[in-house]
């Protein structure tokens, strides 16, 4: 499950390494751009979570019925919820210079913006469908089928932002088509997959059409929208701070985009143990095993905390190579070796924050981490930032300095959650 979450990470990757030698002003679009779409992709992500949390207490729970239920009923969510985020998207690209941020940058940000936008209608559906294979303890085959839509990706970035093989340099549209097409490609895959596997096909609907169950569907909305403002909560702390480095100028929203993206290939190790570790305590809760609930989840603390060390140690350590490797603009290089060093502070907490949430998640306690994390990121890390950035004088780092506070006392307070609890859960019933 985490190499799943990095094969979707790295069709951001592929797009920021190769459009950062097309030029500095491309890369800071980029970064613009991906700081409006992955808040959408946050949005889409709580209905992943509830149709994996309905299957796998399902599935825990022997109940059959239920699993085939949730995946009718979430992939005729996810189809709806695509079509509506790429609508607005697409009527939001039209007006990006409503976020003030360089001209240059918003010239360059709309055509690449229309393509990521349409690229929410095969990408919200696929990853629905990744989740119900993923709750049922067969992340592998689609793991395989990801990384081929990365391949594919790669593929047709070389042919399209460069005009290899006789094709017009498309350069940053470029990039966006071949992202539209890799997602569309992947999203076939998976239906396939999930429709024709001996394992799977016991667990699909008898009818695909059959009435809906509105019981079903006030159930994955009411668990997936307070997940989904979970995941929004921080991906908007990073979609503000996006939009003010853009203040700055595009040299420091371009060194933004590479910190960003590294902390985010990083971040999909503890996402992507989140989401087996929410699965296997839905199993674990499904069944009354608390023991084996506090187990698992002292299991993935400690294991997430030695991965982000090790993360952490490579960004101090060669925090201006990884900057390289996407530009050779020597200004980005420098701002971006100094952004990666804070990264490599605070993700060791965000690491055991997300933990932490989704092991509450998996325990269907939604709504007070929510407000929590609310709370913490935006009535305290923004603010924080903004101060340091704005007024204290120190630029786009304090922005990143604001962030870092904010998950540290957000994995503080998550995890001292978590333990009481398990705590209540574990006492002796008189």
């Amino acid at each position: 499950m985490i190499a799943g979450q990095l094969s979707q990470m790295l069709l951001g990757l592929a797009d920021t390494m190769m459009i950062g030698r097309v030029g500095t002003v491309e890369l800071a679009a980029v970064a613009f751009v991906n700081s409006l779409f992955f808040l959408g992709f946050a949005l889409a992500s709580g209905l992943f979570a509830a149709v994996s949390v309905r299957v796998s207490h399902a599935f825990g729970s022997a109940r059959p019925e239920s699993i085939s239920g949730s995946l009718r009923h979430g992939l005729l969510l996810s189809l709806l919820f695509g079509l509506f985020l790429s609508l607005a998207y697409l009527g939001l690209s039209f007006r990006l210079d409503w976020f003030r941020q360089p001209p240059e940058v918003t010239e360059l940000s709309g055509s690449y913006f229309r393509w990521l936008a349409l690229s929410y209608l095969p990408m919200v559906p696929m990853l629905t469908l990744k989740s119900f294979s993923e709750a049922l303890n067969k992340p592998w085959p689609v793991l395989w089928l990801m990384l081929g839509t990365v391949v594919l990706n790669v593929w047709l970035n070389y042919l399209l932002i460069f005009g290899n093989a006789g094709l017009p340099a498309m350069g940053l549209d470029g990039a966006g088509c071949a992202t539209f097409l890799a997602r569309c490609a992947g999203f076939v895959a998976v239906f396939v997959y999930i429709c024709k596997s001996p394992q799977m096909r016991p667990r699909l609907p008898a009818r695909w059409c059959a009435p809906i169950d509105w019981s079903v569907v006030r159930y994955l909305v009411k668990l997936g929208l307070p997940i989904s403002l979970q995941v929004s909560l921080e991906f908007a702390v990073f979609a503000a701070c996006s939009l003010l480095m853009g203040q700055f100028g595009s040299t420091t929203l371009a060194a933004h985009q590479i910190a960003f993206t590294c902390s985010s290939t990083a971040f999909m190790l503890p996402l992507g143990l989140s989401m087996a570790l929410t699965i296997r305590v839905g199993h674990a809760v499904g069944a009354q095993q608390w023991v084996s609930c506090r187990r698992m989840i002292l299991g993935a603390l400690l294991m997430i905390t030695g991965a982000m060390s090790l993360t952490g140690a490579v960004f101090v350590g060669f925090g201006s190579e990884l900057a390289e490797s996407f530009t050779l603009d020597q200004d980005v290089v420098r701002m971006t070796a100094a952004f990666l060093v804070v990264v490599a502070i605070y993700q060791g907490f965000d690491g055991i924050q997300v933990i932490s949430m989704s092991a509450l998640r998996g325990m269907h306690d939604v709504y007070v981490p929510t407000w929590i994390n609310f709370g913490n990121f935006f009535l305290f890390a923004v603010p924080l930032g903004i101060v340091l950035a704005f007024f204290v004088g120190l630029g786009g780092i304090g922005l990143w300095y604001g962030v870092a506070t904010g998950m540290c006392v957000s994995a503080i307070v998550l995890t001292t959650r978590l333990r009481l609890i398990l705590r209540r859960q574990s006492a002796p019933t008189s």
